[in-house]
C-alpha cells in the first residue's frame, strides 16, 4: 500500500488527524523509568500501545535516540509498530537534507534499516536532494516548507525575485510540491501550526498534498485554527466525511509527558483521545 493511502485509511479506521510525535527525553520518564537511557523502547512502546487506535501516524524524531546511543532501540521500536499497530503509518523525524550518493544512504537508512512509511527532508539543496526517496514509489516525503520556529523567518518568508509574483520561499517549495516535484504523488509539505495563516496559504497553493503539522499543544499551535486553514474535505456518497487535503497534527510532549507516574500511559492515551477528537470537531 502507498504511503498515502495508508494515511487515509489510518484517518477513517481512527477518525483521526492526530499524529503522536515519540521524543522521548529520559529526564522526563515517569518515575521508575527516569533518566534510564535504556527504557526508552519500554516508554514509546507503551505510549504506543495506548494509542494505536487514535492516531493516523506515529512520528519518531530520530535526535531523541541518536543522542542516547539508542538507534537500536528505535529500530525495535520501529519493527514493534509494524507488529502491534500496523494500520498506522510511522514519519521518521529526520529532517535529512544532501544530494548524491549521500541522499542515496540516507534513504536506506529511513526506508530500510528503519522501515518508515515516511520521511521528513529538507528541500533546501534543491531536486536531486529529493529524488533518491522518490525512487520508493510507495513511500512517502514531507518536505519543510513553513516551520513552527521563529527563526523560520529568516529565510522562509524571503521573497524571491527573479520568480514571477516574487513569491516567498515557502511559497515555492508548496508550488514544487504540488507540482513538478511530486512526479509519484508522494510528496506533502510540514507546516507549522503556530502560522495558522500561511497553513492557510500553503494549502491554496497545494491544495492536495497531506500537511504535516507540528506545534499543537506544548508549542501553543490552536487546534481549530490549525483544522480550518489546512483540512479539505467533505461527506462522500454515504455520507462519510473524507479529505481532500489530508492534515496529520503532531503533539508529542503533552501526549507523551501527560504524567510522571505509573499512569503515564494511560494519561497519554486520554490527552490524545482528547485532542483527536477536538481536532476532529474542528471540521465541522
Amino acid at each position: 500500500m502507498k504511503f498515502l493511502d495508508q494515511l487515509a485509511a489510518a484517518e477513517q479506521r481512527n477518525a483521526s488527524m492526530l499524529c503522536v510525535g515519540l521524543d522521548p527525553e529520559p529526564a522526563r520518564f515517569p518515575d521508575a523509568m527516569r533518566n534510564d537511557t535504556q527504557r526508552i523502547f519500554d516508554f514509546c512502546a507503551q505510549i504506543v500501545d495506548a494509542t494505536a487506535d487514535l492516531a493516523i501516524s506515529f512520528k519518531p524524531q530520530i535526535a531523541y535516540f541518536a543522542a542516547h546511543r539508542a538507534e537500536d532501540q528505535l529500530e525495535k521500536l520501529m519493527a514493534h509498530m509494524r507488529r502491534n499497530a500496523p494500520h498506522v503509518p510511522v514519519i521518521l523525524d529526520a529532517k535529512r537534507g544532501d544530494i548524491g550518493a549521500t541522499a542515496e544512504q540516507y534513504a536506506v537508512e529511513a526506508f530500510e534499516r528503519y522501515g518508515a512509511d515516511a520521511v521528513t527532508l529538507s528541500p533546501f539543496m534543491g531536486f536531486d536532494s529529493v529524488q533518491p526517496y522518490l525512487r520508493r514509489h510507495d513511500k512517502g516525503v514531507f518536505l519543510l516548507c513553513r516551520t513552527s520556529n521563529p527563526g523560520g523567518d529568516d529565510f522562509q518568508s524571503r521573497r524571491l525575485a527573479d520568480l514571477p509574483n516574487h513569491p516567498r520561499l515557502f511559497e515555492h517549495i508548496a508550488q514544487l510540491a504540488q507540482g513538478p516535484w511530486n512526479l509519484n504523488g508522494q510528496l506533502g509539505l510540514v507546516v507549522g501550526a503556530t502560522y495558522p495563516a500561511e497553513i492557510e496559504r500553503v494549502r491554496s497553493l497545494a491544495p492536495h498534498v497531506p500537511l504535516l503539522i507540528p506545534g499543537v499543544g506544548a508549542q501553543g499551535g490552536n487546534a481549530l485554527a490549525t483544522v480550518r486553514a489546512g483540512w479539505r474535505g467533505g461527506p462522500d456518497a454515504q455520507g462519510v466525511m473524507r479529505s481532500t487535503g489530508p492534515i496529520v497534527v503532531n503533539s508529542s510532549r503533552a501526549v507523551l509527558y501527560a504524567s510522571a507516574g505509573p499512569d503515564f500511559a494511560d494519561s497519554a492515551r486520554r490527552v490524545a483521545e482528547q485532542t483527536r477528537d477536538l481536532l476532529q470537531a474542528a471540521r465541522a
